[in-house]
């Protein structure tokens, strides 16, 4: 089982110089993928968790596959919606050809409905659209493709019955945000999507967390060490770890998380 990194590209303490730091030390803790979440317009309703400077998930990551050369790089999740399915195509696949196929396109239906009004683009039929691009992007790829330009891997993320219903009609991995181990064990058992890649929190404690809604990735070391156990059980391939708990201000103190993940990195590796 692999595990990847949500990176924060956003926040008063984000800048260039940080993302540059928070590249080299999830590549540097040998860590699989490297993550970010995807907004274009900062209305109201996004600015109030995920506050500027935002950074565009595609240039961002154009420019972090320069600046690593292992670590696979990817979106948790690019809203799909929000952009033409035939530039997403362009993009992803330029991306994936420039990085050497270390690309991995998780995709969303959103949420923000300030941001799709913004946007003009109609909060109502985010769904609809989700599957219309959907159908295009595999077909745009295996038309256009050859061997310079492979296949975008595209993992469909959310966290409801259609999100696991339109993964496993298209085909393509699950990706889950931030949920409770029984809840995901109870999901699988109802569905069965063609693979299970599921985002979770990454919030270490002194203390065991007991509580019954304690959701995965929070709580001692040896909790989330058995939660990852518990999902490579449930036959996840990767698990991406996300140490953003909510406050802007979180993103002023990257070292806290730095810490956090190189203590999941040190006893993982001795684990595995």
């Amino acid at each position: 089982m692999q595990l990847g990194v949500n990176v924060p590209n956003f926040g008063p303490g984000t800048d260039p110089g940080v993302l540059r730091e928070w590249a080299g030390v999830v590549e540097g803790l040998g860590f699989d993928l490297l993550m970010m979440s995807d907004h274009v317009a900062i209305t109201p309703d996004v600015a109030e968790q995920y506050p500027e400077p935002f950074y565009e998930p595609f240039t961002t990551l154009s420019w972090m596959a320069g600046i690593t050369t292992r670590v696979r790089l990817g979106t948790t999740v690019l809203i799909l919606p929000y952009r033409h399915p035939l530039l997403v195509a362009r993009m992803a696949g330029n991306l994936n050809q420039l990085s050497g196929g270390r690309l991995v396109l998780g995709v969303g239906v959103g949420w923000a409905r300030q941001e799709f009004e913004a946007l003009d683009v109609p909060f109502a039929e985010r769904g609809r659209l989700m599957d219309e691009y959907l159908t295009v992007l595999s077909d745009a790829w295996p038309a256009g493709s050859g061997e310079n330009e492979p296949e975008v891997p595209i993992w469909v993320g959310g966290n409801s019955a259609v999100a696991i219903r339109r993964a496993i009609r298209f085909g393509r991995p699950w990706h889950p945000l931030r949920r409770t181990l029984p809840w995901l064990r109870s999901a699988l058992a109802e569905h069965s999507p063609p693979a299970f890649v599921p985002r979770i929190v990454l919030q270490l404690t002194a203390k065991p967390v007991e509580d019954g809604g304690r959701l995965a990735g929070v709580g001692t070391i040896d909790q989330v060490l058995d939660d990852l156990d518990q999902l490579r059980s449930l036959g996840a391939e990767t698990v991406v770890l996300d140490p953003f708990s909510g406050d802007p201000e979180e993103t002023r103190r990257p070292m806290e998380a730095w810490k956090a993940l190189t203590a999941v990195a040190t006893h993982w590796r001795t684990r595995s």
